[in-house]
């Protein structure tokens, strides 16, 4: 349990911005084991920004709120992911070689694809969340759980999807240089079963309430597919700005999907 708690911190602390033990270091073997708990980050992640919301919409309106919440995500995490996605953006968007690509993504500097591309990020999330809440009224403890599970839930998937190209895909980069190297050596069957039980159990409990929305994994599972082959196809597989960006895209999809199928169904 100590080391299993070791990890965890470890994921926790490599993660998100959220103050850790003092003993908690970047040792590589421990940073290869905290794959198993990225999902349940996500858990805290998501806790995070639905009590935001939740606190803030008593008093501010339910627009205000929903910004709030998602400052309070970006500043849990530090831009992790919405880095990598303006990186991914500006590599991709800008250049037509593998080695040109990964170059321009090593750059800390954001250009006008990244600029663009998550200003429409934020505005395609924030739009599909105040769509969300809108249709789900907290009135009583069961929508409050809901609500709850749902912002849980596409963050603990979205982190599922964008984990599951390190156990599918090799590592682009020959050297040191990514934020994602660490976990990118190697992986046993414990953080594959890690990763499926901490991604998808709030989506199972969710789907108590209305099963169809296990529905929502279909279109977030074949974003990842042709996120990982585009990926692939370009730099011959992933560096840690590809694993944040398909994080943010299969989590805007999955509001979309859940949209979709409150909808439809």
């Amino acid at each position: 349990m100590k080391k299993q708690l070791h990890i965890f911190f470890t994921a926790l602390m490599f993660y998100t911005r959220i103050p850790c033990p003092k003993n908690i270091d970047h040792n590589p073997d421990y940073l290869n084991k905290a794959s198993r708990y990225f999902p349940l980050i996500g858990w805290i992640v998501g806790g995070i920004c639905f009590g935001v919301y939740y606190l803030t919409s008593i008093v501010f309106s339910v627009e205000i709120a929903l910004i709030l919440s998602m400052i309070a995500g970006i500043l849990t995490t530090g831009a992790f992911h919405e880095d990598g996605f303006a990186d991914v953006c500006d590599g991709f968007g800008g250049g037509w070689t593998k080695e040109k690509i990964l170059l321009i993504m090593k750059d800390s500097a954001i250009g006008a694809y990244g600029a663009i591309g998550l200003v429409l990020l934020f505005l395609l999330k924030f739009s599909a969340l105040f769509n969300l809440v809108s249709k789900s009224e907290i009135i009583n403890m069961q929508s409050i759980i809901c609500n709850l599970l749902l912002f849980v839930s596409a963050n603990s998937i979205s982190r599922l999807s964008a984990i599951s190209i390190v156990f599918t895909h090799h590592y682009s980069r020959a050297d040191a240089s990514s934020k994602s190297k660490p976990i990118a050596q190697n992986f046993t069957w414990k953080e594959v079963v890690g990763s499926l039980f901490f991604g998808l159990l709030p989506l199972a409990i969710l789907s108590f309430f209305q099963w169809q929305l296990l529905l929502a994994l279909v279109p977030v599972f074949i974003a990842r597919f042709f996120l990982a082959r585009y990926f692939q196809k370009w730099i011959d597989g992933y560096t840690g700005d590809c694993l944040g960006a398909t994080q943010q895209v299969c989590e805007v999809i999955f509001y979309l999907s859940i949209i979709a199928i409150w909808k439809f169904i």
